[in-house]
């Protein structure tokens, strides 16, 4: 991407509301592309404020290490912010190193709160540029406390493999409907297609402009993500639940293959695009707002998918803030909420039923942890072990065990990370 000076401050400005978003609340880069102020900035700004503000966060910790050096003491966010898109504009993209500079001086200079620190600025970018690029060290792409765990959970070479995908742009990844065309399509989109018959295109920009969106052909989800509705093997005719279904990609999965599918999740906003994505694929299900722990409803299904909520780590490459949003306490907080929804859908899986359970998480709490609890309070249900490549799974990704453990360089290109699991009850 070529962007010169003229592209102007406020696309600069709408980084650096982005980028404070993200790194003060999790999900909050996404709230604050939904703002006026966002949404009024010309379709290029906006493109260049989110690929900036997005590059920032891929590249937070190797600046952060740069700045380290160059600052005594810790300056105001607002001027920390600055620093940070103004080193990432000048090493990581193509924007000549006296605009990266010019324009993060005068949008200090620009703010009362940050005004006094211009010459600070200055300074400290002109420094950085002297002493050149970051060295590329993925450990430095992830908090130490989180690259800790991981190197602790997958050992030292994966961790390092798995970091490295932080800084790589992703690919969109799309899901299609049965009866699609799919080289047709894939010719369309200029896409791959990969084990399981996702599609993997570098397509840019707004997804509703692409071939065949309005005639429901396809919606986008990751190659993981894709993977655990189709462990269950759903049968047409046959019942099943989509456990926190929201937003909603396991459960036109389950739709599509002839399902009876109920989709359930606590948050009625967020159903509310589950049930407009159904509306444009064609597609039938019952959606239910609800707490899918407590579900007052005595149905049980042929087969229950549970994509849990969880922390979230696998999803770095789409979203790099959730590294940052992350704390060390939430792996253990959100393991109890997950035991709690497994026991409820252990309780909805009919005999003979099967069950995936699912996390994208890289934390082996919240999966492979949660398996053997689950597998010790449930006598009546068991591991149904999932075979080589089933699904369009990567193989590497299979565990002894007969669980996936899908980490995000286990695909050349990248994929979100996962833990899959999928057990049946006895009859």
């Amino acid at each position: 991407m070529t962007q010169e000076l003229n592209d102007g401050l406020p696309a600069r400005e709408a980084a650096l509301a982005l980028l404070d978003a993200a790194l003060s609340r999790r999900g909050g880069l996404d709230e604050a592309a939904t703002t006026n102020a966002f949404r009024a900035l010309e379709p290029r700004e906006r493109a260049f404020a989110r690929a900036l503000a997005m590059a920032a966060l891929r590249r937070l910790g190797p600046v952060d290490r740069a700045l380290a050096a160059k600052l005594s003491k810790e300056p105001p966010p607002r001027v920390r912010n600055l620093l940070r898109l103004g080193a990432t504009q000048a090493f990581f993209l193509d924007v000549p190193a006296f605009a990266a500079v010019a324009t993060s001086v005068e949008l200090a200079g620009a703010n009362k709160a940050s005004r006094p620190f211009k010459g600070l600025v200055n300074a400290v970018l002109r420094g950085l540029l002297r002493d050149g690029a970051p060295a590329d060290d993925p450990a430095a792409l992830v908090p130490p406390w989180l690259f800790a765990r991981w190197t602790a959970a997958w050992g030292q070479d994966d961790a390092r493999a798995l970091a490295a995908v932080v800084a790589e742009e992703p690919a969109t990844d799309l899901s299609v409907k049965p009866g699609t065309d799919l080289a047709a399509l894939a010719e369309a989109m200029e896409a791959e297609v990969l084990p399981g018959d996702t599609l993997r295109t570098r397509r840019r920009g707004d997804v509703a402009g692409w071939p065949e969106f309005e005639a429901g052909s396809w919606w986008v989800q990751d190659a993981a993500a894709a993977i655990p509705a189709r462990l269950l093997d759903v049968r047409p005719g046959e019942t099943a639940v989509d456990l926190c279904a929201a937003p909603g990609g396991k459960t036109l999965q389950l739709a599509a293959a002839g399902a009876r599918v109920v989709a359930v999740d606590r948050s009625a906003a967020r159903l509310k695009r589950v049930g407009e994505n159904l509306a444009r694929m064609g597609l039938d299900a019952e959606v239910v707002a609800a707490d899918a722990s407590t579900w007052a409803d005595e149905r049980t299904f042929d087969a229950v998918l549970l994509d849990a909520p969880c922390s979230a780590t696998g999803t770095f490459r789409r979203h790099p803030d959730v590294l940052w949003a992350a704390r060390p306490g939430d792996v253990a907080s959100l393991a109890t909420v997950q035991s709690a929804l497994l026991d409820s859908a252990a309780k909805r899986t009919a005999p003979g039923g099967r069950l995936v359970y699912c996390v994208c998480s890289l934390e082996p709490e919240e999966g492979e942890a949660q398996v053997e609890a689950f597998l010790a309070r449930h006598p009546d249900v068991s591991l149904a072990p999932i075979a080589a490549g089933e699904g369009g799974a990567p193989e590497a990704s299979l565990t002894a065990r007969g669980t996936l453990r899908l980490l995000p360089h286990h695909r050349e290109g990248g994929q979100d990370g996962f833990f899959v699991a999928r057990f049946v009850k006895a009859k």
